[in-house]
């Protein structure tokens, strides 16, 4: 009679991404607070901290220069001008937790997404959107985070942003005030991908 092995799973490096305003910040967080078993890696930013913001967990804040040497050294996993701040994935915490046995997850850009997906095809890669542009474009207002420029700047990025859907794995839709609907979502395509026959291999 032939043997018969399940399949080891392997760790997965997930992104959540989607334009801004759609809510990423927030399902991360209560993906932390539910103490969902993975790894969260923090981004490296040269844009100012927000009053609410805490270095080392919401990102790490570092100046121009710093953020130069770390790409001259080769650091970082991918990196991009947004918005006119550096954003920057650091090379090694994504290889120590996946080496662990942890999952990954990341919280990127539509641009940075699709640079995981060129470095590590089988990155998973979740679209996190809302209802319609209108709703995305009334979130960025009511943030009022930025001057009118920006503000501008931002909802045309996110408009294109939008369309870049079909290269993603997944779409959830994070309706307002449904946030925990969105965040168990998450949940289950992550549970999801590790039942799976033909587990996703990660290479960074």
């Amino acid at each position: 009679m032939a043997s018969f092995e399940i399949p080891k799973t392997n760790p997965l490096l997930i992104v959540i991404s989607g334009p801004s305003g759609v809510g990423k910040d927030s399902i991360v967080q209560r993906m932390i607070e539910r103490k969902f078993p993975f790894h969260f890696v923090v981004t490296a930013t040269t844009r100012e901290k927000r009053a609410n913001e805490v270095h080392g967990k919401d990102y790490f804040f570092v100046s121009k220069d710093e953020f130069a040497h770390m790409i001259d050294e080769d650091e970082l996993i991918e990196y991009a001008v947004v918005y006119g701040d550096y954003k920057g994935i650091p090379k090694a915490q994504v290889r120590e937790a996946l080496a662990s046995g942890q999952d990954v997850v990341m919280r990127l850009d539509v641009q940075g997404a699709e640079t995981v997906r060129k470095l590590s095809p089988e990155a998973l890669l979740i679209f996190i959107t809302c209802e319609s542009e209108e709703e995305l474009e009334h979130r960025l207002r009511e943030r009022k985070t930025e001057s009118a420029d920006s503000l501008s700047l931002r909802i045309a990025t996110a408009r294109k942003e939008l369309q870049r859907i079909e290269a993603f794995d997944y779409v959830i839709v994070n309706h307002d005030f449904h946030l925990d609907d969105t965040v168990e979502k998450v949940r289950a395509i992550i549970a999801a991908e590790h039942l799976k026959v033909h587990h996703r291999k990660v290479d960074l």
